[in-house]
């Protein structure tokens, strides 16, 4: 078990190594040529030029402006410069309320903090039971730190109620500010939404599950259905074409296109030999060929099958996808498809808002809609497996904190290990390193599981992966460390204990590794988030890219490319500190100083981040806040349940009870604001949408808002391929907003009749007619 002495060690070494960090990037920073990978975002706005262009060699290179490092740390204050609607224009809504989620997590744990420690920690420190324990069984270990926690209080005591009042008093208090932070994020989106410029995404909508007619082509069969079912407000429409082998070609030929200039800006600087290369695996075997020669071939080759295949996409009915883009003349006819069942049968004509653009994620719009449900059982299988089977490498991390352990399996250590700093490091710093580089990978792996499940969006890729992650957390490295570390060690009989016992189990293990997990904030949450804003990855791939492949500016700018935020990874990370700080208020309150200079550093760093270098792949109008909200409510529940189990075994059999109300009150809080304010997340308001469009058509009567559309949801990789063909693909094909002539034998479908059928009988006629049958 750490001690203080310990966790020194490990807080010397973390924020030695965040210091480190933070000067390094101060350094770089100030550096010309690395100007493009700290700043990348205003060179993509087009606001900032290259300090490269001008001045002498050196000062090209490195900066001679002494007194420049001196002013080493004005990224800090000017990261907090912006204000936030600014910052709302200049990086989106998503960013914005990205960065609400850490000022949440200082809004509830500083006032927490601050009342645990005037009053929980004098109530846990104020006893000798641990002591006095200790004297009775030499195998009880405890530290200074389990001094201030919940264990230190004797059995039976009335100092248990005032355990129970600060669980209450926390609850109250995080409620609080959840409801005010849903409140401002709900109107927030509702404003965003309304001052937003036009997008193409406010007029149109996905229709998936298209029933197939035999007498009309798919194009046909959803322009004649929006005709008929939405005469006055259908504009256009788009199909979709399972387009994925055309992607990988297109892929491929970006791939060798981008060998074709390396070798030949190698030849240039050398035009004395013909670079050459080889054409087997993985270029290490094979015969030695020209490699300009055979990459110019080789992409004249695959630029003629992309052509062909282009063309075979649009001409096989087998391609196209039942499923299409439709879009409308206003934002109101829009929500009214997108909010409402077009058909008596709910299963087929499915509509639902549109991502916007960059938003899409084609590759799986050619997943069939019924066949995503068998895709998510499949990986609903595998994440179990992954998360059971991962418990491997979290029991050997925290094997890393039981000294005995390493000294049984390697004796020969023994006087090593027994060495004080030796000894501080391995249980203050190793454990909390060692998961976190058992984690590296997971994110990637969880990403690629929710794209088999078959979300046709980057948002909901990136919340669905979220979801399984946080998940993943939860059980391996909140409770799966507890249980490995703790519940395996002191209760063999773990096993046979019934369900109704998990909750006294875990919650006896939980002050006993609070030493576990504070050195763990302290390595992800201290250095790792300092070592994020010096982007050395991205750093080493931009100076390669720029010596090895860079030859004119445009090259530069694909080089510098920033990313964005990984929503996927980062959000659910920031959720396990919720659970930390909600959990160890009550019980361990030594921990929630660190949680708060997570959050608070967290802030600071993003906030550059945003500002200077992410560049945001799609906005989403933060949609994700619902599942942000839901995973802090979480969070209180199994805080209060542990609570409860860890105080049943206290003997408090007078204030346990009242503790039952918690999770009740917690859930009956979260069904009010899901009603009360999830709505501005999942709909839009017709009358935003109607106030919206009375605004536009005053402001622009004459706007060509069809043109606008027409091709905003044409797969990028036909506008790839149309880049080195003369002639569009889409140039041909027309939209008419007309009612077509049906080709259907029977009008049943058809609930209004068609100008260019027979006849002009009205619905009631035919109905009237069919019931005389």
């Amino acid at each position: 078990m750490a001690t203080l002495t310990d966790i020194g060690v490990a807080a010397a070494i973390n924020i030695l190594s965040a210091f480190g960090f933070l000067l390094a990037f101060a350094i770089l920073r100030l550096q010309p040529f690395n100007d493009r990978v700290y700043f990348p975002k205003w060179y993509l706005k087009g606001v900032r030029s290259s300090p490269l262009n001008s001045g002498t060699f050196i000062k090209k290179i490195v900066n001679l402006d002494f007194r420049s490092y001196l002013r080493f740390l004005d990224w800090m204050p000017a990261a907090l410069k912006m204000p936030e609607p600014e910052l709302i224009d200049h990086a989106g809504l998503d960013s914005a309320v990205y960065l609400r989620i850490y000022l949440l997590g200082l809004k509830v744990f500083l006032p927490i903090t601050c009342l645990a420690f005037a009053v929980l920690v004098p109530v846990n420190w104020t006893n000798n039971t641990l002591e006095l324990d200790a004297s009775k069984s030499s195998k009880l270990v405890f530290s200074e730190i389990d001094k201030l926690s919940i264990s230190n209080i004797p059995k039976g005591s009335n100092k248990f109620w005032t355990h129970l009042v600060m669980a209450y008093t926390f609850t109250f208090w995080t409620c609080y500010v959840l409801l005010r932070e849903y409140k401002v994020i709900a109107s927030m989106r509702l404003h965003f939404l309304a001052s937003e410029k036009r997008r193409p995404d406010q007029f149109t909508v996905l229709v998936r599950n298209v029933p197939p007619d035999p007498d009309e082509s798919m194009s046909e069969l959803v322009e004649h259905f929006f005709l008929v079912n939405h005469p006055d407000n259908y504009l256009t429409h788009q199909v979709v074409y399972d387009a994925n082998k055309l992607a990988k070609m297109v892929k491929k030929k970006k791939n060798m296109l981008n060998w074709l200039d390396f070798y030949q800006l190698k030849f240039e600087r050398n035009s004395s030999t013909r670079p050459t290369c080889k054409i087997g695996f993985l270029g290490l075997f094979g015969k030695k060929v020209d490699a300009i020669e055979y990459y110019s071939t080789e992409i004249g080759k695959l630029s003629k099958e992309e052509v062909e295949e282009r063309d075979r996409i649009q001409k096989d009915t087998k391609s196209i996808i039942p499923a299409a883009f439709v879009s409308f003349r206003t934002r109101w006819g829009t929500a009214v498809c997108a909010q409402t069942q077009q058909t008596r049968n709910p299963t087929i004509w499915l509509t639902e808002w549109s991502p916007e653009p960059r938003d899409v994620y084609w590759q799986n719009l050619a997943i069939p809609f019924v066949q995503q449900t068998v895709r998510r059982l499949i990986i609903a299988v595998a994440f179990f497996f992954l998360t059971f089977f991962f418990m491997i490498p979290i029991a050997f991390v925290q094997s890393l904190a039981n000294l005995d352990g390493i000294e049984k399996a390697v004796p020969f250590l023994k006087h090593l290990i027994e060495k004080k700093f030796i000894k501080s490091f391995i249980q203050g710093f190793l454990p909390g390193i060692a998961l976190k580089i058992f984690l590296i990978f997971l994110p990637s792996i969880l990403m690629l599981m929710s794209k088999f499940e078959g979300s046709i969006s980057l948002s909901s890729l990136e919340r669905r992966a979220a979801s399984k992650y946080y998940l993943f957390l939860l059980v391996n490295v909140f409770l799966g460390s507890i249980i490995t570390g703790t519940a395996f060690q002191q209760l063999n009989t773990f096993i046979h204990q019934s369900v109704n016992q998990f909750p006294k189990t875990i919650g006896i293990a939980i002050p006993q590794k609070a030493t576990f997990f504070i050195t763990y904030v302290m390595v992800d949450g201290w250095a790792g988030v300092a070592g994020e804003i010096l982007r050395l990855k991205p750093l080493i791939i931009y100076h390669i890219k720029n010596f090895f492949f860079v030859k004119t500016e445009k090259d530069r700018e694909a080089a510098m490319d920033p990313g964005s935020i990984e929503f996927a990874s980062s959000e659910p990370q920031i959720q396990l500190y919720f659970l930390l700080g909600l959990v160890y208020a009550v019980v361990t309150p030594f921990l929630l100083p660190y949680i708060i200079i997570f959050f608070g550093l967290a802030y600071l760093v993003f906030r550059h981040q945003i500002i200077n270098v992410y560049n945001q792949e799609y906005e989403s109008a933060a949609s994700f806040w619902p599942n942000v909200h839901v995973r802090v409510i979480t969070a209180m529940i199994i805080a209060q349940v542990l609570l409860l189990g860890l105080m049943s075994t206290k003997s408090a059999a007078n204030s346990t009870p009242f503790l039952i109300a918690l999770p009740v009150l917690t859930i009956w809080f979260h069904k009010f604001c899901k009603s009360r304010y999830e709505s501005a997340f999942r709909k839009y308001p017709l009358q935003e949408a109607m106030m919206k469009d009375t605004l536009e058509r005053a402001r622009e009567p004459n706007l060509d808002l069809k043109g606008y559309l027409l091709n905003a949801y044409v797969n990028p990789v036909f506008k790839e391929v149309d880049d080195h063909d003369d002639v569009s693909a889409f140039d041909e094909l027309e939209f008419e907003a007309v009612l077509v002539p049906t080709k259907r034998s029977s009008r049943k479908n058809t609930p209004v009749p068609s100008k260019y059928t027979s006849g002009s009988l009205s619905p009631l006629h035919d109905a009237a007619h069919e019931q005389q049958l």
